[in-house]
């Protein structure tokens, strides 16, 4: 593959995964970690971009996005995918994008309601980019990604050569623990779960120039982490040194979205603030082109159903959760996601341990069920719908029910157990 090649699709999978969500957390956690953004940074970083970094190289290694549940009963590998394809996409992931692209691109500059028009126009951008799949590398990768780092460049370089204020002494959260909640934080973004979604995009952008043998395709993807952790790494870096130079303007601010505002219109004036729409604009549009074209390949590969109809039908109910229902589609999808996302991450770690020797079988069905129990309870935690004495108790006693992470040593151990013995087991016939 070229160089020029692989560096556009380094470029679009980074520009997959920065969405307005990457850009708005990072500022009001560096608000909160203040003096201590650093070492919060370095928490943040290992779960928010090595996580999906880690799966992305794993998911390169068993060279077909399809065989991360190839283990599964065929009826629930492709429950799994159609929940996580429908909670990424049309149910919260799309047309969340899509209202915050409005809501900070184009709601502070007019008067009344114009979100059908911005959506219509939206979705139909969304849908002209995702009709050519082939183009997609070209579409993201060599021209939209570029342009967004050049915007990000130049608000980054302004907040570094002109903060508008100095870090503060960080919150109760950050004092003592800031790495831990940096890590914490870093989890709750889910982009672990975004990670297997796109896998879909990044590897048949990879198969499309030419790079198909197993070791080639393995050895591709993580050159494309690689790219994408860098990139993604150095921007929540920026945001979050915006968040932590912004006590002195912030004052009230309830999120990261107000914390951005504020920050580049006191750098840049009333030109900021068009500067900080296109951005959000340009992130929201590259992340709605990948979900839908993820989402058709995902139903054309297993399926057989055609991608032009696949990609209609997902940015049509796109256009429709957007303006109606999207707080209550959101109280749906949420729980689905929460569990979505650490069995998604477990049979990642299962499919790795598998991908080392083939006489290892970790047994994704036993992982998966594990780690659905635990993290049914740590979504129940997150919603906060735990009765409180019986939250007491497994913030006690249960290991890292407090992270929202108690399915991780469980999945370990059901991993480390099922590894050994079906390497143990297969020694043993081969000596038989």
């Amino acid at each position: 593959m070229k160089t020029q090649d692989l560096l556009a699709i380094g470029l679009m999978t980074f520009a997959l995964f920065l969405g307005a969500g990457n850009l708005i957390f990072p500022p009001s956690m560096g608000l909160e970690a203040g003096t201590n953004l650093l070492p919060a940074m370095v928490g943040f970083l290992i779960t928010a971009v090595g996580l999906p970094a880690f799966t992305l190289i794993v998911l390169g290694r068993i060279t077909n996005t399809n065989n991360l549940t190839k283990a599964l009963p065929p009826w629930l590998g492709k429950t799994f995918w159609v929940l996580l394809f429908t909670s990424i996409g049309p149910a919260f992931g799309m047309p969340r994008a899509v209202t915050v692209a409005y809501e900070m691109g184009i709601k502070p500059f007019v008067d009344g309601d114009y979100l059908l028009i911005f959506t219509l126009i939206f979705c139909g951008a969304t849908l002209l980019l995702a009709f050519t799949p082939g183009k997609l590398v070209d579409y993201i990768g060599k021209f939209m990604t570029p342009t967004l780092i050049l915007m990000l460049i130049a608000l980054s370089v302004a907040a570094i050569t002109s903060p508008l204020g100095v870090p503060q002494m960080p919150s109760a959260d950050y004092q003592n623990s800031a790495v831990t909640h940096g890590l914490i934080q870093g989890y709750m973004t889910m982009d672990g779960i975004a990670a297997v979604g796109f896998g879909w995009v990044i590897i048949q952008a990879i198969n499309a120039k030419g790079v198909t043998a197993p070791k080639d395709v393995a050895r591709v993807s993580l050159y494309v982490a690689g790219i994408y952790a860098v990139l993604m790494g150095a921007c929540y870096l920026a945001m979050g040194y915006v968040g932590a130079t912004a006590s002195t303007i912030a004052n009230g601010a309830t999120n990261g979205g107000e914390i951005l505002t504020l920050y580049v219109h006191g750098i840049f004036g009333e030109y900021g603030q068009v500067l900080l729409a296109a951005i959000i604009i340009m992130a929201c549009l590259t992340t709605t082109v990948g979900l839908t074209n993820a989402s058709a390949e995902y139903y054309r590969s297993s399926f057989k159903a055609p991608f032009a109809l696949t990609s209609i039908i997902v940015v049509t109910l796109t256009c429709v959760v957007a303006n109606f229902g999207l707080a209550q589609i959101i109280q749906v999808s949420l729980p689905a996601i929460l569990l979505l996302c650490p069995i998604a991450i477990a049979l990642v770690m299962a499919s790795f341990v598998g991908s080392i020797n083939e006489a290892i079988k970790p047994s994704h069905v036993s992982v998966l069920v594990v780690t659905l129990v635990f993290g049914a309870v740590d979504a129940l935690a997150i919603l906060e719908l735990m009765p409180t004495a019986m939250h007491e108790q497994l913030t006690d006693t249960l290991p890292l029910y407090s992270a929202h992470a108690s399915w991780l040593l469980p999945c370990l151990l059901v991993l480390v157990f099922n590894s050994a013995y079906s390497f143990f087991e297969q020694r043993k016939t081969c000596t038989a």
